[in-house]
């Protein structure tokens, strides 16, 4: 396995919220979303840095699927530009597609609609072994809904509730869930956006609803913090990742991603006996 150490002891108070139920808010404004906390100050070295985590998540991933017992759940959540497409290919670029695939959400279907909004989510959580990346989740129940005032503070309230006891029968199962909010300032959302429009390569990456949403921005603000104040528990913590800088935001999911696995201890299954003394002829 790598021997690539964890970065230096980062105090990650001000990105981190585990406190739900405890009468602790979330102060997102708090969060500077230009800093660089786990960069080493040279942008070369970070990149360097980023492609052993990648190799080591693959190392470890290997470790998960073969044992079959434990599982992770990765939550990108953010706003438009923030980089949940270029996270995946960012910190995953290394691993093979056997036990880590990513899963996009859009808007419900007739279908889902027809179910609780946690039906479509519960059938695509991973399975033993297997590391499923999030783009977008479940928090965009809470989310736009919210900022829409498609539902009340009490439905709302009841949202969290049901998401935290979601989560719990999860980790209770044996699944690691991590979530990062991709936090970007509105002045790095504009540079985003324009260059979608400058380039026609990128045209299908932007829609005119993108500037409908851009215009609710402090409200989004808004619910983010309180769906990360609601629903950052000791078994389903929040990270907030300042993703101003698009190495940097690479750099410290795969640093925790790596360091979440770490924790687990994998350790390769025990060898069927009969290896022992077989020769291949």
């Amino acid at each position: 396995m790598s021997a690539t150490p964890d970065k230096r002891d980062i105090d990650l108070t001000a990105y981190h919220h585990s406190s739900a139920g405890k009468g602790k808010l979330f102060d997102l404004k708090g969060v500077d979303p230009a800093a660089k906390p786990f960069s080493s100050g040279d942008k070369s070295q970070d990149k360097a840095s980023l492609i052993a985590l990648a190799l080591e998540i693959d190392e470890l991933q290997n470790l998960l699927y073969a044992n079959r017992k434990q599982r992770m759940l990765v939550v990108l959540q953010g706003l438009d530009t923030s980089g949940k497409d270029g996270t995946i290919r960012g910190v995953f670029s290394s691993t093979t597609p056997l036990g880590v695939h990513a899963v996009g959400w859009k808007a419900p279907s007739e279908d889902e609609l027809a179910h609780d909004y946690l039906w479509r989510i519960h059938q695509q959580v991973p399975r033993a072994g297997e590391i499923v990346v999030f783009n977008r989740s479940h928090y965009e129940d809470v989310l736009v809904p919210v900022v829409n005032g498609w539902i009340t503070e009490e439905q709302t309230a009841q949202r969290y509730a049901q998401i935290n006891d979601f989560e719990r029968l999860l980790t209770e199962n044996g699944t690691v869930v991590l979530k990062f909010m991709l936090h970007i300032s509105k002045d790095e959302q504009r540079a985003r956006l324009q260059e979608r429009i400058d380039d026609p390569a990128r045209h299908w990456k932007f829609s005119l609803g993108d500037l409908t949403v851009r215009k609710q921005w402090d409200a989004y603000q808004t619910a983010y913090a309180a769906a990360i104040s609601a629903t950052g528990t000791r078994w389903a913590p929040w990270t907030v990742v300042p993703a101003d800088s698009k190495t940097h935001r690479n750099l410290m999911i795969a640093t925790l991603v790596v360091r979440a696995l770490r924790e687990l201890q994998l350790q390769p299954p025990p060898a069927d006996p009969a290896l022992a003394k077989l020769k291949v002829e």
